[in-house]
């Protein structure tokens, strides 16, 4: 769909679909959509009235103005009550309205920049939050399905603006296209079968999309790992058939003058919890467990196209956790990159295992603040349900404040836990220095705790995001499937990251 900034009148456009909104408790309509009220004759004044339509938000209301003016109907749009209407409650309005106007074919929409009157919401910040709920309410995963794919409504909407040189809403619309085309690379990354979506596959959707939006791209294989000495990632990956590749991004490549921040994404493209073997019913999903990998992948991209004035690297290091007769057994010892031996206690505590050998990797950069992503622990979505929040730890107390600020902004949401030493405890190991698993009792602290051992540098943070990384919501702008979380929490941590060091 194309998003522009049109100077004009929404009463005057002649558009298949105007969108307009009205807060909670509004008995008299204000604004736009005061101006259409009056030009129908009182319509929505009499909905209103009627009992019809309350601006409750989630509300959506059709009305046809039958010649009054130029648009063919109206979607009117409740944001809720006025003083909590937020960012999200922008997205979500018009990830609702456009919905709205999909199921009723409309291919030209013009819509209202909801928030910026009454609610007092930035202009820029607003229509950024339209442009993101709109495309990303439209995402449609299509896969391998041999029917044709249905005809993508609407084709345009116009974000309508007063001032031709007003230059924030193109600005917002920029910088929500970017956004929103970094979520879709990584939900189509963790939708596609495994099979499909190996850690070769990956990596290729990393070298396009660096071709695109001007990234530089490393690709370690194999051989270049074992050089490295990434005993813990490739002890994960020497059970399957698929060989693994760690994938390197980097934007603002070569930039010495900028501060530079690191990403890590646990890319494990299909968990069968080696021979700690999954349950059947616990393997269902586990293509996505390598979210947090396309994550890194798609935030990357948002980021360039942002043009974020950092140095940033993602770092996703990938591979298949598989059984064979070569597969890594509980009671291994594997030996990380930086030297630290760990007893494999399970099989099915593989992430860490790569995120270890990924952290090690980073300090190469000398990095402000790296954060690393991943779709760790059933015990972070124990503690914070599924859907609900992803778990934060943090060394640093102004890279979790900034994280919490953007998650708060974005409305991906994160709940800092905390990194008791007494975890230490539970990560004892008689034959090395650490084993990969602290049990289930306390196991997303202990598994935070095993990361701190690889993190070397003064800011980290350990995003695990298990109970993230499909939809279970009721949000209007992440339909079913993969949510592409992380990607606008990470893009928004580096933006703030960047205006600080500024």
């Amino acid at each position: 769909m194309d998003i522009q900034a049109v100077v004009g009148r929404l009463e005057s456009l002649a558009a298949d679909a105007i969108i307009l909104n009205l807060f909670e408790t509004v008995t008299e309509p204000g604004g736009a959509t005061g101006t259409v009220d009056k030009a129908l004759g009182g319509a929505i004044s009499s909905l209103i009235a009627g009992g019809d339509f309350t601006g409750q938000a989630g509300q959506v209301a059709i009305l046809y103005p039958m010649g009054s003016i130029p648009a063919k109907r109206i979607i009117l749009v409740g944001l809720g009550a006025q003083d909590k209407l937020t960012l999200d409650g922008v997205r979500r309005a018009a990830a609702q309205a456009i919905l709205k106007a999909r199921d009723l074919k409309v291919k030209h929409a013009a819509t209202v920049l909801h928030g910026t009157g009454a609610g007092g919401l930035d202009i820029q910040e607003a229509a950024q939050a339209i442009t993101e709920g709109s495309l990303l309410a439209l995402y449609d995963y299509h896969g391998q399905k041999t029917a044709a794919r249905p005809e993508a409504l609407p084709q345009r909407l116009d974000l309508v603006i007063f001032d031709e040189h007003d230059t924030r809403v193109a600005n917002g619309i920029q910088a929500g296209v970017a956004v929103a085309a970094g979520v879709q690379v990584a939900r189509d990354l963790a939708n596609l079968p495994p099979n499909v979506c190996t850690p070769a596959y990956m990596a290729k959707v990393a070298a396009e999309l660096a071709q695109t939006v001007g990234l530089k791209i490393e690709v370690l294989e194999k051989t270049q790992m074992e050089a490295l000495k990434m005993g813990a990632l490739l002890g994960v990956a020497q059970g399957s058939e698929t060989p693994p590749r760690f994938i390197i991004l980097e934007h603002n490549a070569g930039r010495d003058d900028l501060d530079t921040v690191v990403l890590i994404g646990k890319g494990v493209t299909f968990d069968t919890g080696g021979y700690s073997l999954k349950p059947s019913e616990n393997m269902a999903t586990m293509k996505g467990d390598m979210s947090g990998g396309a994550a890194v992948i798609g935030a990357l991209g948002a980021i360039a196209g942002l043009k974020i004035p950092l140095h940033v690297v993602g770092l996703v290091p990938a591979a298949d956790n598989m059984i064979n007769g070569r597969a890594y057994r509980p009671q291994d010892v594997l030996t990380a990159s930086n030297g630290v031996t760990i007893e494999i206690i399970s099989t099915d505590a593989e992430g860490r295992l790569l995120l270890a050998d990924a952290l090690v990797y980073a300090s190469r950069y000398k990095p402000s603040a790296v954060v690393d992503i991943a779709t760790l622990t059933g015990a972070c979505v124990v503690a914070l349900g599924e859907g609900v929040a992803a778990g934060l730890f943090a060394t640093d107390d102004r890279l979790r404040d900034t994280l919490l600020a953007a998650a708060d902004s974005t409305a991906e949401k994160l709940w800092p836990l905390p990194l008791f030493p007494d975890y230490e405890k539970a990560i004892e190991s008689d034959t090395a220095d650490v084993k990969n698993s602290g049990g289930r009792k306390g196991g997303v602290g202990s598994s935070a705790i095993f990361l701190k051992h690889f993190a070397d540098y003064p800011a980290w943070a350990h995003v695990d995001m298990a109970g993230m990384m499909l939809t279970v919501g009721d949000s209007p702008y992440v339909p079913k499937g993969a949510t592409g979380y992380g990607v606008r929490l990470l893009t928004d941590f580096v933006r703030r990251w960047a205006e600080k060091k500024g």
